[in-house]
């Protein structure tokens, strides 16, 4: 089983990595938010072109980016993993608000090692025949992306986006009203190793205004100062 662990305890993880290795597993760490979630989202790639299955060991307390919202934009963008969460958080909403956000399946900390191996098994056994609800199209107003032909318009008029912006039209779309702030458009769309103090995004999410709002008596993509962006539609 390839197995990608998230997590930044690092007692936590090497207890994991020796264990799952020893029971003839393959073991993948990331120890932050953002390096876990590129990491996801690779082997996701892969498993898409028909790589070997991948599951999921989610920590919720990450520096960078959370487990819940890891969790979210994977499934938002249609990640075909099986996901465990593991945190230390185990009462009733938290396992309620994992499982809602995307997750297979919640083990709280302390656990037993026997059972955490019965869980992945398990989720294994579901990956195989896993496929996630994925929308062909995402529509906001009179804003609608096609995933299938990568191709966006507004008002029936199509929009000429760099392959970058429709990668962000397309994370900001997945969740029609949420904040993102820029850090976590960044690890979305450019990944982990790009610099955090680059403008990049900044400088993005003008060409797409510019390109979706320019013209339009309603403004879609909206900016919260000091904390991100949003696109939705207007009330």
């Amino acid at each position: 089983m390839n197995i990608l662990i998230i997590e930044d305890d690092p007692r936590i993880a090497d207890f994991l990595g020796r264990g799952l290795r020893a029971e003839g597993h393959r073991v993948e760490l990331a120890s932050t938010g953002p390096q876990g979630l590129e990491a996801a989202r690779q082997a996701a790639r892969e498993v898409a072109a028909g790589g070997a299955p991948v599951v999921l060991i989610l920590d919720l307390m990450l520096p960078g980016i959370g487990g819940l919202e890891i969790c979210q934009t994977l499934r938002a963008q249609g990640a075909a993993l099986p996901i465990l969460m593991l945190s230390a958080l185990g009462a009733v909403e938290d396992r309620v608000a994992g499982l809602r956000l995307g997750a297979d399946d919640y083990l709280a900390k302390p656990f037993d090692f026997e059972e955490l191996l019965a869980r992945l098994e398990s989720l294994a056994r579901r990956g195989r025949d896993w496929t996630p609800a994925m929308p062909s199209q995402l529509v906001v107003a009179d804003l609608v992306f096609d995933r299938e032909r990568m191709q966006a318009s507004r008002a029936g008029q199509p929009l000429a986006l760099t392959a970058r912006e429709l990668a962000l039209l397309e994370l900001m779309m997945s969740a029609p009203g949420r904040l993102f702030s820029r850090e976590r458009i960044l690890a979305n769309v450019w990944g982990a190793s790009e610099d955090p103090l680059t403008n990049v995004v900044d400088v993005y999410i003008r060409r797409l205004r510019a390109k979706i709002d320019e013209g339009h008596a309603q403004a879609l993509i909206h900016t919260v100062r000091g904390l991100g962006y949003r696109l939705e539609a207007p009330a």
